[in-house]
């Protein structure tokens, strides 16, 4: 153990380190540092080698090496400090060698070797480990010396200074300049040292806390990522001391704005991911810092996102401090995330941390000290599992379209054993709850759907049979009822009731949900519910969710073929007649009660009749009654047609229900039977195609009359019309697509409306049903194509939407289609140029448009030849040789209509929107050549002609021309050759002939070799002579393979 500090051998007392001496440094180096154009550190000049050095330089070198000997430097480095810095207790210890020097040597050369690390390039390990070795060092030296402190000073809690304390302001002092050096290896590596050291220190002097503050914010705006994420993360460290309100009473302007507001500022809009993950995992949780670390769950940066459910949230605590509104967000936001990861982090969350702070209610010691264990097994706590369905309000999160199904899909999938331990006995279904039975729902809806059918054993051991759970569906459906007839008797206030009328209403739906996925191939189990479903069909109060539900079962129940459905159509049309019945019957008893008293106040009266005053009340109550019966009676039949495929025609009951109510409904006066008579009528019109015909004209008088809301209804019946019966019906009525025009141009009145119609006329045209030949097809597009730019629709994002996805996929999707865009494509642009103008003459600064040239692009790029899908020619995107292949007709054909509309009358400055485009097009030498050859002549003519007259379009104009030129060139050098080829084959054709003409007569000759092959060679000239003038052969032997194998040589042998 070291004795007292050295005086003897120290430069200065401790006195001699004043914070205010630190500042001026600071200033002075700071000013030296900025005018440093070296990428290098500026390090002290070098002072005579020593041991000292030595030994410091050796544990640097060794500690870059690995970081499992970091311990053990960090221990020999500590005894050379205490010997400089200590006087020795003893004089037979072992000594190391750095007796001789004193403090301020050994912090000369602690820091020397430190700005050696600065200008490491952050790729290179070394510079993590040494700096990992520094901060450890500190750390190690700051624990040390706080133990020879006295304990009165500790208790008292005032910063004793001490060697480590001064090391560390001397080494910050040094460092802290170097945070605006120019190099920006630099300036991270020293941020890095900084923000590592103050997570490492337990204490920091005040002086050095704002000296370090204020550095490391001017490092949040640095145009480097890196460097910004290293002072985040020593900021962050900084920012839960100032919470605690630390470091408020400084007056430095960087510090007025308070720490939190400004990381809070970086963590909303930093452009750098890296950063605002940072920032999400070290801020400091509180309630002010909550809310804006919660929405990072909607940041771009999938990464980012992840953070938020694998590291935040698991950290938080209780997840049931939340609110009921942010568990739902975050589940839904984390479960439906686009990103794979994202979402297994959020189902991990709900399935490991949310359970377990559920099932450790009970006792909160052992739930802490589990959490400490997360990886040790516990037995499932299903009260634990039906407390946490009931924190995300399984009875409004569990509807069709709500996030606790696709929670509890992850949950049993991901908990084996919660899968095998549930149980559901007897006094599970008679003691049903809202939890309780969508967690049987859920496991029903689990074991059908995953897994290919190896869970389905489970609903066999652990659901029970078809005729049991009848007769709980009954008990529910009974309990509903009755609740609703006290809450329709009882006050409007009695909320407790309404309460435990939608949990009631609820657990009916989840029973109707698995009674859906039932096996009923056991008859008494299916008679047992047809005969309840039936009967329950005809109540009057059913809830119509419920009424749609047991609808569906009936189906599934009856056969699917034509019989069955004929006896599902009875039965419910039956229940129809029964449910009119019942309403109307209760209102005659009600009527003849109050006829009766009515005629005896007459007899009693003397004045005139008191019946008279109720007419008015009576009549308003029977025609309220009759639109009740009249929308409860349709509701079930519209249930009804949405489960029947069958023709019309053929189905007596369905012709009988279309007289008899449908047809009245629509016809009636009061507008909501009216409007889903007109619903019920369009499901009709699906099932007959005449009937269909004969009830357009009536849906389009509905869509031009009624409101916005009739509108769409009218929209969609239009359009499943057309899907359902083909383009015929379209050509037959042109006036039908007069309703999408206009219904696509009424954004500013009914945005949802013309929402609907964009996505009516993007399955159209997706589907072809609107076919090649419409006269209107090319107006329709070009209306998208202006609706997806235009900025009126800038707030309605379902258009948007809707069209980002149709667009592309319209265009790759056929080269007809791609030629179409073409066509409109510049009709298009102009009208937005129009539109463009119009902005800027009413200076609307929020109507924000993108830039023509964007759109421009957007459209070379959907008529792009090479991204057009071709049945059997699947291209890659790596297979560039193909792509050059591809026919680039239709980009042709678009640069002819760019120069056909330089040329007209347009403005000068949509010319020079228009000019740069020709040289994004795609030339393709596959292209038709006479194409090609025309383009190229229309473009030399236009540069001729000087047809534009910015360089920007003329540079464009060159571009095209000189790529089109290349293809030209090489096409006709390409005919030039084949040509040449041509001849030289044809006078090889004719030399090959007059040479088996001269073939018989040399074999006849009896002369030497010598003047034989001079004969040879001078008839055989003659021969080709004779044969190019008369293109005759000479001799017969054409049809001898061998004769045209032989050489010159074998003919002059033949003849010997």
């Amino acid at each position: 153990m070291p004795g007292r500090v050295s005086t003897a051998r120290s430069s200065r007392s401790s006195a001699a380190v004043s914070h205010k001496s630190s500042v001026q440094t600071l200033n002075s180096r700071a000013s030296t540092a900025s005018r440093i154009s070296s990428p290098y550190v500026e390090t002290p000049e070098e002072t005579p080698e020593n041991e000292l050095r030595t030994q410091v330089s050796s544990m640097f070198r060794d500690a870059q090496r690995t970081t499992a000997s970091h311990r053990k430097l960090v221990i020999n480095l500590r005894k050379i400090q205490e010997a400089c810095c200590y006087e020795p207790t003893s004089k037979k210890k072992n000594k190391t060698g750095a007796e001789d020097f004193d403090e301020e040597q050994f912090t000369y050369e602690f820091t020397r070797c430190v700005l050696r690390v600065m200008p490491v390039k952050k790729s290179e390990n070394v510079g993590e480990r040494a700096i990992r070795f520094i901060g450890l060092f500190l750390r190690h030296a700051n624990e040390k010396d706080n133990e020879l402190i006295p304990e009165a000073d500790q208790e008292a809690g005032i910063m004793v200074e001490t060697p480590s304390t001064r090391l560390t302001s001397h080494l910050m002092a040094a460092i802290l300049p170097l945070l605006t050096a120019k190099e920006k290896f630099v300036r991270y590596r020293s941020t890095q040292l900084i923000s590592h050291v103050i997570n490492s220190l337990e204490a920091i002097d005040d002086d050095l806390f704002q000296l370090l503050r204020h550095g490391l914010l001017k490092r949040i705006h640095d145009k480097e990522a890196m460097v910004r994420v290293q002072a985040v993360l020593g900021l962050g460290r900084l920012a839960g001391n100032e919470a605690d309100g630390e470091a408020e009473d400084s007056d430095d302007d960087d510090s007025g704005a308070g720490l939190l507001e400004k990381l809070l500022d970086v963590l909303q809009n930093d452009p750098s991911a890296d950063v605002r993950r940072s920032l999400l995992v070290n801020l400091p949780i509180l309630p002010n810092t909550l809310p804006f670390l919660l929405e990072r769950a909607r940041d771009q940066d999938p990464a980012t996102r992840r953070a938020l459910y694998s590291r935040l949230l698991p950290a938080l605590g209780d997840f049931r401090h939340l609110s009921l509104s942010m568990r739902e967000k975050l589940l839904r936001w984390g479960l439906r995330d686009r990103d794979e990861n994202v979402r297994k982090a959020a189902g991990k969350l709900f399935r490991e941390r949310w359970i377990e702070d559920c099932a450790g209610t009970a006792g909160a010691e052992d739930g802490q000290e589990g959490e400490a264990a997360a990886g040790e097994a516990k037995s499932p706590s299903f009260s634990g599992l039906l407390e946490l369905l009931e924190r995300i309000d399984v009875v409004n999160s569990g509807v069709e379209n709500g996030v606790a199904l696709e929670a509890m899909k992850g949950f049993w999938e991901g908990r084996p054993d919660y899968r095998d331990a549930v149980t559901f006995d007897d006094n599970f279904w008679d003691t049903l709850t809202a939890e309780a039975v969508f967690m049987a729902r859920s496991f029903n809806d689990f074991c059908l759907n995953e897994g290919n059918g190896k869970f389905e054993a489970l609903i066999e051991e652990k659901l029970p049979e078809v005729t049991k759970l009848a007769f709980y569906l009954e008990r529910y459906i009974t309990v509903l009822v009755e609740a609703l007839k006290r809450v329709a008797a009882q006050e409007p206030s009695e909320e407790e009731e309404e309460e435990e009328t939608v949990e009631q209403e609820f657990i009916v739906e989840q029973l109707l949900h698995i009674a859906r996925t039932l096996d009923y191939s056991d008859e008494v189990g299916r008679r047992k519910m047809f005969a309840l479903l039936r009967q329950s069909l005809s109540i009057p109060d059913l809830p119509e969710e419920v009424t749609k539900l047991t609808v569906e079962v009936l189906r599934g129940i009856c056969a699917s073929d034509a019989a069955g459905e004929r006896e599902f159509c009875s039965v419910v049309l039956e229940a129809v007649a029964d449910v009119h019945d019942t309403i109307m019957d209760e209102a005659t008893s009600v009527d003849d009660d109050e006829s009766f008293h009515s005629a005896k106040s007459v007899v009693s009266s003397d004045g005139s009749p008191s019946k008279s005053q109720k007419t008015e009340e009576e009549d308003q109550e029977k025609a309220i009654r009759e639109i009740m019966v009249n929308m409860k009676c349709l509701h079930i039949v519209q249930c009804m047609l949405e489960n029947v495929e069958g023709n019309l025609q053929q189905n007596a009951n369905l012709v009988a229900m279309l007289n008899n109510l449908v047809v009245p409904a629509v016809r009636s006066h009061e507008a909501p039977v009216r409007e889903r008579g007109l619903l019920c009528l369009g499901l009709c019109s699906l099932l007959d195609k005449s009937l269909a015909e004969e009830n357009l004209t009536l849906f389009m008088h509905f869509f031009s009359k009624g409101h916005s809301a009739l509108q769409i209804t009218a929209l969609q019946i239009l359009t499943d019309i057309l899907n359902q019966h083909g383009a015929q019906t379209l050509e037959t009525n042109p006036a039908l697509l007069k309703v999408y025009l206009k219904a696509l141009k009424s954004g500013s009145k009914a945005p949802e409306v013309q929402a609907a119609a964009t996505v009516a006329i993007a399955k159209l045209m997706l589907g072809r049903v609107i076919s090649d030949s419409s006269p209107v097809i090319e107006d329709l597009l070009r209306t998208l194509v202006v609706l997806y730019f235009d900025p009126s629709t800038a707030h309605n994002q379902s258009v948007r939407q809707t069209l980002s996805y149709f667009l592309p996929v319209y265009s790759f999707s056929r080269k007809e289609n791609q030629d179409r865009m073409r066509k409109v494509a510049l009709d298009a642009l102009h009208k937005l140029f129009e539109v463009q103008e119009t902005l800027d003459d009413e200076g609307d600064a929020e109507a924000e448009m993108v830039g023509i040239s964007t759109i421009g692009a957007h459209l070379i790029d959907w008529t792009d030849p090479r991204k057009c899908y071709v049945p059997g020619n699947q291209l890659t995107l790596g297979d560039e040789g193909s792509k050059k292949a591809v026919n680039g007709d239709v980009h042709l054909e678009f640069a002819r209509d760019l120069l056909e509309r330089l040329g007209s009358s347009i403005s000068r400055e949509e010319k020079k929107l228009l000019a740069p485009l020709l040289q994004k097009l795609h030339v393709s030498p596959a292209s038709t050549h006479s194409l090609l050859r025309e383009i190229y002549a229309e473009v030399s003519d236009a540069i001729d002609s000087k047809l534009v007259a910015d360089a920007t379009g003329r540079n464009a104009l060159f571009k095209i021309h000189v790529s089109l030129g290349k293809i030209v060139n090489s096409l006709k050098e390409k005919e030039d050759d084949s040509n040449g080829l041509r001849e030289s084959m044809r006078s090889s054709v004719n030399s090959r002939k007059s040479r088996e003409s001269v073939a018989p007569s040399v074999t006849g000759e009896e002369e030497d070799n010598a003047d034989k092959t001079e004969l040879g060679k001078v008839k055989e000239g003659e021969v080709e002579e004779e044969d190019d003038d008369e293109r005759t052969v000479i001799g017969g032997r054409r049809d001898s393979l061998v004769s045209e194998l032989l050489s010159d040589g074998d003919v002059e042998m033949s003849g010997l």
